[in-house]
């Protein structure tokens, strides 16, 4: 069964909770009309779901973890599994097989040895199905009765019932500071994994990047794996080029839609320019691949390159830098707009012309916002593979050359994580090293962004 059926039945019997605790409130006034309650009728409604629904949602977590496991040992007790092959790939396909079609997500099995599993996965799965539905009834039950049991005149209901909503918003805000260290824990084991099979000195100095997957996993050669190109790639395309692009036009855009536009073609100017943040990678990744790229491959030839390629930095930074656009302008604009107008009318009160205002007041005054919006286009182009792949390649250059192929680090991270590599293979590993050090990229980044906002914020509050 799946988990939205065992939560779809808790929130049932929370209702059917609410609505118990919330009468057995209102039967206190009725029953002394004098006597007034400590917590209104609502608060016993809710500490009695409460109590209700988050044991079984607790119970549905575990649940949905150990019963796909309780099923598979089931089975492989079964009469059925003593034909199954030993080798492990082989296996996990028979019992995968035999799985989906007692689930009724396919039709049949592709190897006559898993039909015998289909009938002893069907039994395993309604019987382990009936056996969740029944703990979460009891446990529901349950803690309904507890919670019913407590509800009294002078019982504090919305003492508890606040405090549980602060214990959850707490967790919700613990959400993204655990996700990150669960993806830096991860990245961190892989990287010692891949660094044991391959010099860090190696991989992070070496300027040749050529990791075969078919090679002997045991001896790796280290000179294959040097990330120095990509690490080349990711910074010139996405840190030079696409800002080069992004930030002049960005900022100049902010300056004339909040200093110069009028209202009417700024309320159609702005939404139009943010809706290039909404376009999809591949659809900027085929404008760069059919449009820019051709056109700067002819520029090129024009002027007397004969090697002009199709596939260039050039290219696929123009078009990410025309992509990140709407990070700038949208945050500039933002700064930009928020600045007290007190310190404009100071200025022009002083003599100070409207360019002069905006540069000497207005721009260092929106600075933290616009070094906020820079860094986060920076993490955004640094990150982008789709556009790269079409309009760059995947050829790890070391070059300053723009019209030259180049490649970056998460277009190899895609190209290593995808196939039939084995993740005990130094080229799969790889993968994860490179992450890593992007990871401490991006990390870098915002600390230097969060330092410059602090910094100019104290010097202009």
């Amino acid at each position: 069964m799946s988990p939205i059926t065992l939560i779809i039945i808790a929130i049932g019997l929370g209702l059917a909770g609410w609505l118990a605790g919330r009468a057995k409130a209102w039967s206190f006034q009725k029953a002394s009309p004098d006597t007034r309650p400590v917590a209104r009728p609502v608060y016993h409604a809710w500490y009695v779901a409460v109590w209700v629904v988050i044991p079984v949602l607790a119970f549905v977590a575990i649940w949905s973890i150990i019963a796909p496991q309780l099923i598979t040992q089931s089975v492989l007790a079964s009469p059925g599994a003593q034909n199954l092959p030993s080798f492990g790939f082989e296996r996990d396909a028979w019992l995968a097989e035999a799985r989906a079609v007692a689930s009724g997500n396919a039709p049949g099995v592709f190897n006559d040895g898993a039909e015998a599993l289909v009938e002893p996965y069907r039994a395993a799965i309604q019987r382990y199905t009936w056996i969740g539905i029944v703990l979460t009834v009891v446990i529901a039950f349950g803690g309904g009765v507890f919670a019913f049991l407590r509800v009294r005149p002078d019982f504090r209901a919305r003492t508890r019932v606040e405090r549980t909503v602060m214990i959850v918003l707490l967790l919700a805000s613990l959400v993204a500071i655990l996700t990150t260290f669960g993806i830096f824990a991860s990245l961190v084991f892989e990287t010692i994994r891949f660094f044991g099979m391959v010099s860090p000195v190696d991989f992070l100095f070496g300027t040749f990047w050529s990791p075969d997957p078919m090679s002997n996993p045991e001896n790796p050669d280290g000179s294959r794996y040097g990330a120095i190109p990509l690490f080349w790639g990711t910074i010139f395309i996405g840190a030079i080029i696409a800002m080069i692009v992004a930030i002049p036009l960005g900022l100049m855009s902010a300056i004339y839609l909040t200093q110069y536009a009028d209202p009417r073609l700024r309320a159609w100017v702005k939404p139009a320019l943010e809706i290039l943040a909404g376009v999809p990678t591949v659809v900027y990744g085929y404008f760069a691949a059919l449009t820019v790229a051709p056109a700067i491959r002819d520029a090129a030839m024009a002027l007397g390159m004969t090697n002009a390629s199709t596939e260039s930095a050039l290219a696929a930074g123009v078009v990410m830098g025309v992509m990140i656009i709407p990070f700038v302008s949208s945050m500039a604009d933002d700064s930009i707009a928020a600045v007290p107008s007190a310190m404009r009318d100071g200025s022009y009160a002083m003599g100070a012309t409207k360019s002069e205002t905006i540069r000497r007041v207005l721009f260092p005054a929106a600075l933290p916002g616009i070094v906020a919006g820079i860094m986060l286009a920076v993490s955004r182009a640094i990150g982008e593979t789709m556009i790269v792949v079409m309009a760059a390649s995947t050829a790890a250059n070391l070059s300053a050359n723009p019209l030259e192929r180049m490649t970056t680090v998460t277009v190899q991270i895609v190209k290593m994580l995808t196939g039939e590599g084995s993740f005990d293979h130094p080229a799969t590993l790889s993968a994860f090293a490179l992450g890593f050090v992007l990871f401490l990229v991006t990390l870098a980044l915002n600390f230097i962004a969060l330092r410059v906002v602090k910094r100019f914020r104290e010097a202009y509050e």
